[in-house]
């Protein structure tokens, strides 16, 4: 290009643009790199030099043509409020406050898409239609690039690699490439004085395989089958390329290569990363049938974060105690509204003064780290340190747990006691954490019956270092699961699943939802350790069979037990399996005081150190383990009596006349159950309407049975009692 002469530059870059295939009205997206045409950086003259390239992409397109150019600022990668007036692109050519980019981004007329990452800017009669009102993410459905492709629009560039084009992001993630993945960013978006809070999608590469080699493939056989596309200009070159062109040379070059998809192989990404990032210090060896005084002492104090090596090496160990399938969900994986986080590994992290003396670590005890930290290694002042380190609201001794799973922050945490010493104006952190691509898993029993309707128990592995939440709920199931198994002819087919706090049942949910309209009914367990009455909260439903049955069962087996509304007890997974689009009546058991006591939320040691086995006393596990046999018992045994007479019986016919004189409460009863047998009540049901025991109720119904009068049917049963 001629530099000294403004006409014959842009002649010299309008005619390599029309050799290269551009056409006026053209959907054009330009990368623009100055030093790989030879031009040196002359911060006096790049004003000058920006117009130029200007007039030449605007020329070639025409009036009725529309450009597009990058303008990422990787607001939400780094932290940091995305301004979309404001923030300025950092990928120009020579500086976030210059460049062609930000020269473009500037024009008059000019519209820049919301994304906090990965914005674009567009000028033209197709701005608007093409970057405005996009989805939040930045390369999936109906993103930009797919705009783009759907427009018929062109891939250009002046001086920039043809690999290097954000429009083959689009394609990796489109087709599956396994070197990329779905990762949410967080953050706060402004746009003219407004600021709202927003999540974006953005996928990235794993660093455990580049897909940069294919790239470079993808670049060597578009050169071979499009020379003609391709002009050199001073000591670079131009291109345009038809968007649905690469995207053809891209699939079929990515797709060629052994695996590199994740289709069929969802896993593999995952265990390239576990080869790099593994933590090998998560190894626990179980005894057979091992009782749960040492499930708890072995697993309680292992780093169990959501997606992790200490969550790994709990659910292998619990594999070895009980048939388990483990189901993985890769990193980016959809699951409804959700995405799979990335693993979480942190190797060492610390508080100390600047003169060495350390004052708490990680390896003193995991929750000294926020979960999913950020890493940072640098003094600090006391004032920003306060800012990132939490203490438990109401034990000065303990520490608290916090997690950050969606939340890019760094973060430690210590007794209220251990900050209130701090007094030094500097401290140094140090979290030395990393997240990778990891693999999601839920561990599952399965206890087959006579029906395909099953029955669900749930319990979360995650919480680490802490007992009652809910590693408690973990062990009970467990031992129930132990116990079904050594039973005959179950009705129902009953299901455990140890999974990661709601993600977890989001993930196996979404992916399993052939079996939802077989599941009946489910009870989840946590907090089973403490020496608080049991309390069961009622599904979203709550008017249920299997909301009355287990009620029944509480109100027999634990007089001290209480029942409250779905929601206001406690707050856990038996939220998705009630959700919209599920509904399965999913109850959850644990014990905890009413609302309005002390210890509320929950109890005392709640999300803190102080959650350790010292709170779960053994007798309460097995009291707990017994409660929900009891209630899949009676559960099994909850038919749904119909009548087989009209009017009421003539109970002396049949023997079953109760004298009124000598026990009127019996004789109300049985008149009582007569009356209420009428197809749309089970048995439990009844129990509840007369205020009798269950086996009471059971009984004068099995003897009714008997003699004829009354059959079988299971709104919740396939099969008629033996």
């Amino acid at each position: 290009m001629c530099l000294t002469d403004d006409s014959c530059a842009v002649t010299d870059l309008l005619d390599a643009l029309r050799m290269a295939g551009l056409r006026q009205g053209d959907v054009a997206f330009f990368q623009v790199s100055y030093e790989s045409l030879g031009i040196l950086k002359d911060e006096s003259y790049e004003g000058k030099l920006n117009e130029l390239i200007y007039a030449a992409m605007r020329k070639a397109v025409g009036t009725d043509g529309t450009l597009i150019v990058p303008s990422f600022s990787f607001s939400f990668v780094n932290s940091e409020t995305f301004d979309i007036q404001s923030t300025p692109g950092v990928s120009g050519s020579w500086s976030a406050s210059g460049g062609f980019l930000e020269y473009f981004r500037r024009l008059p007329g000019a519209v820049r898409s919301s994304d906090p990452n990965c914005s674009v800017v567009a000028l033209g009669p197709m701005a608007e239609e093409l970057v405005l009102k996009l989805p939040t993410t930045s390369y999936g459905e109906d993103c930009i690039y797919e705009r783009l492709l759907k427009a018929g629009g062109k891939l250009c560039g002046i001086g920039a690699r043809i690999a290097d084009t954000p429009f083959l992001c689009y394609v990796e993630e489109a087709i599956g490439a396994r070197f990329r993945y779905k990762k949410l960013f967080t953050g706060q978006i402004q746009e003219r004085g407004i600021v709202r809070k927003h999540g974006w999608i953005t996928s990235v590469p794993n660093r455990a395989e580049s897909g940069s080699s294919h790239r470079s493939l993808i670049e060597g056989e578009i050169r071979s089958a499009q020379p003609n596309c391709i002009v050199h200009v001073g000591a670079g070159e131009v291109f345009s390329l038809a968007c649905d062109d690469v995207y053809r040379v891209a699939t079929h070059e990515i797709g060629r290569h052994a695996g590199a998809t994740v289709q069929g192989q969802a896993s593999k990404m995952a265990q390239l990363e576990d080869i790099r990032a593994v933590d090998k210090t998560c190894c626990v060896d179980l005894t057979d049938n091992a009782p749960m005084k040492e499930l708890i002492a072995k697993l309680w104090r292992l780093p169990r974060d959501i997606v992790s090596d200490g969550y790994d090496a709990a659910l292998r160990a619990i594999s070895t105690q009980i048939p388990m399938t483990i189901h993985e969900y890769p990193t980016g994986t959809e699951c409804w509204t959700w995405i799979v986080p990335e693993k979480w590994t942190c190797h060492q992290a610390w508080l100390e003064r600047l003169d060495g003396q350390r004052l708490f670590s990680y390896n003193e005890n995991p929750l000294h780290v926020v979960s999913y930290s950020l890493p940072i290694n640098r003094e600090v002042s006391r004032q920003e340190l306060f800012e990132h380190l939490h203490v438990h609201p109401k034990l000065p001794d303990a520490i608290p747990f916090i997690f950050k799973y969606y939340e890019r922050d760094w973060g430690l945490c210590c007794s209220k006691n251990l900050k209130d010493a701090l007094k030094d104006d500097c401290y140094r952190v140090v979290i030395n954490s990393e997240v990778s691509c990891g693999s999601l898993k839920v561990g599952e029993v399965v206890v087959p019956g006579q029906s395909r309707e099953s029955f669900v128990l749930c319990a979360h592995l995650c919480h680490p270092a802490m007992v009652n939440d809910d590693l408690t709920g973990v062990v009970v199931g467990l031992k129930v699961m132990q116990e079904l198994l050594r039973r005959l002819n179950l009705k129902y087919t009953y299901r455990f699943l140890i999974l990661p706090e709601t993600i977890g049942s989001v993930a196996y949910l979404s992916h399993h939802e052939e079996l939802i309209p077989e599941m009946v009914g489910g009870l989840f367990l946590e907090m089973l350790g403490l020496d608080n009455p049991h309390a069961l909260q009622l599904s979203f439903a709550g008017d249920t069979e299997v909301d009355r049955c287990l009620t029944q069962v509480l109100k027999e087996s634990d007089p001290s037990g209480w029942t409250g509304p779905f929601r206001t007890v406690v707050g856990n997974d038996e939220r998705q399996f009630n959700a919209p689009g599920v509904r399965v009546p999913m109850l959850s058991l644990s014990r905890v005081q009413p609302r309005g006591q002390d210890s509320w939320p929950y109890y005392a040691q709640y999300h803190s150190s102080a959650d350790t086995p010292a709170c779960a006393s053994l007798e309460r596990l097995e009291e707990s383990r017994d409660m929900v046999l009891k209630m899949i018992d009676a559960f099994e045994a909850d038919p749904i009596p119909v009548n087989l007479y009209k009017g009421e019986i003539f109970c002396s016919r049949f023997g079953l006349n109760i004298d009124v004189y000598a026990n009127p409460a019996g004789n109300r009863a049985l008149f009582d159950i007569i009356f209420l047998i009428d197809g749309t009540r089970s048995v439990a049901e009844i129990a509840r309407v007369c205020n009798i025991p269950l086996e009471s109720a059971k009984g004068v119904v099995e003897e009714l049975r008997r003699l004829g009068l009354v059959e079988y049917r299971g709104a919740l049963h396939n099969k008629t009692p033996e």
